[in-house]
């Protein structure tokens, strides 16, 4: 039997288990499904997307799909098994300049006590521990950190978070950093990406830290791509060519992608797949942007990340995790009109791609990891611009207030 095992880039359970239980693990039950919940539920909590039977669903799913569609032969063309989830430690934009740190610190636990928890989930560091924890038929679990405010202009918490088992970052969420843009700036620009956000990127490098370009302006999606020396990737994002989202990616940086061997994990959320406001997404609009990403760069370069727990509008027929199998099926059955998606590829789109650009990640850092840390410091003055166009006061000190 052939093993396809599927990857998904970016879910937001910890922050779910922050909002809805103040990080209190104890409190919400991963081995069980918690679709009708009181509080986990569906009809109490939107974005509650994500319990391990729906995982286990979602992977045992996709064998009886890929099966029923070998035009009743007796093939089996593989079992797809959701085995590889990056895991988002996630904070509010609200926190920035006052406790986005220890805020991070508090979802990294969260992160660390649940995969401890549960016998299902190991945490994983590198992409050669993957295959073990396969092996030993348990969920690799990797942490992202979704935010660069998180790091509160310091490449010495970058590093620390490396050592606490963070292996990607997004360089920022929906605010601005001091030295990067959001998409869209919820505040004024700072000038794209900063020589400061330059050496973040640099420095990410020299760890073997994937670089995110999720939720970015598209002006720091081509500096991040100019400056970086390893691959990077979109952990949730989609097709600004098919719908023109300012989170969606335009085909000119794309292209830039291809060149640097990156790739762009597909976002299912109503508004980034669909931009047909009289209806709902569904599945076939997911399709699309798959397919559109495919033939303009190349098979190599997308997967998914569906956002799980971080949407409250997933396309219909992609209502939770346990419906992957349905992306595969569909794709396995393509249009006359569409490219045929192999076997081959299918576990591209599930795996095989997004563990080549860990090792490539990981590769660039045994090299530039013989270098010097960088201590560069984020200069007063690009602090204060930034506090300013936030319309704060320039070194006040700053408390969360919720």
């Amino acid at each position: 039997m052939t093993l396809y095992f599927y990857i998904s880039s970016h879910n937001d359970l910890a922050n779910t288990i922050y909002e809805l239980a103040n990080n209190n693990v104890s409190k919400f039950d991963f081995e069980k499904n918690t679709t009708d919940d009181p509080v986990w539920g569906i009809k109490a909590c939107k974005e509650c997307m994500t319990d391990y039977p729906r995982l286990v669903k979602g992977s045992v799913g996709a064998q009886v799909s890929l099966i029923s569609i070998a035009h009743r032969l007796l093939i089996l063309i593989g079992e797809f098994l959701i085995s590889f989830k990056f895991w988002s430690a996630y904070v509010s934009c609200k926190t920035q300049y006052k406790d986005a740190v220890p805020a991070t610190l508090r979802q990294i636990d969260v992160i660390k006590r649940l995969v401890n928890k549960y016998k299902g989930l190991r945490l994983a560091t590198n992409h050669k521990e993957v295959q073990d924890i396969w092996d030993a038929n348990q969920i690799a679990s990797f942490i992202g950190v979704e935010g660069g405010h998180s790091i509160d202009s310091s490449l010495a918490i970058l590093r620390i978070y490396y050592d606490l088992g963070v292996r990607y970052m997004t360089l920022t969420h929906t605010c601005n950093t001091p030295w990067a843009d959001a998409s869209p700036a919820l505040g004024k620009p700072v000038h794209n990406l900063t020589e400061f956000g330059k050496k973040v990127v640099l420095e990410m490098n020299r760890l073997g830290m994937v670089v995110d370009l999720s939720h970015v302006s598209h002006n720091v999606m081509r500096d991040a791509l100019n400056v970086t020396k390893a691959p990077l990737m979109f952990s949730h994002s989609s097709v600004y060519a098919i719908c023109n989202h300012h989170r969606n990616v335009p085909d000119d940086v794309l292209l830039q992608l291809k060149k640097n061997d990156g790739i762009i994990m597909i976002n299912f959320n109503n508004d980034f797949v669909n931009c047909n406001k009289s209806r709902n997404a569904t599945l076939e609009d997911v399709v699309e942007h798959i397919n559109y990403v495919r033939k303009l760069i190349g098979v190599d370069h997308v997967g998914l990340g569906a956002d799980f727990n971080g949407i409250s509008e997933p396309p219909v027929g992609l209502e939770d995790v346990s419906k992957y199998p349905a992306i595969f099926d569909r794709l396995y059955k393509h249009r006359e009109d569409e490219l045929a998606w192999t076997k081959d590829d299918l576990e591209k789109l599930a795996s095989r791609n997004m563990l080549r650009v860990l090792e490539r990640v990981e590769k660039v850092s045994e090299t530039e990891s013989k270098t010097t840390p960088l201590e560069d410091v984020i200069s007063v003055d690009e602090l204060k611009f930034a506090q300013k166009q936030e319309g704060l006061t320039p070194g006040s000190c700053q408390t969360t207030q919720e």
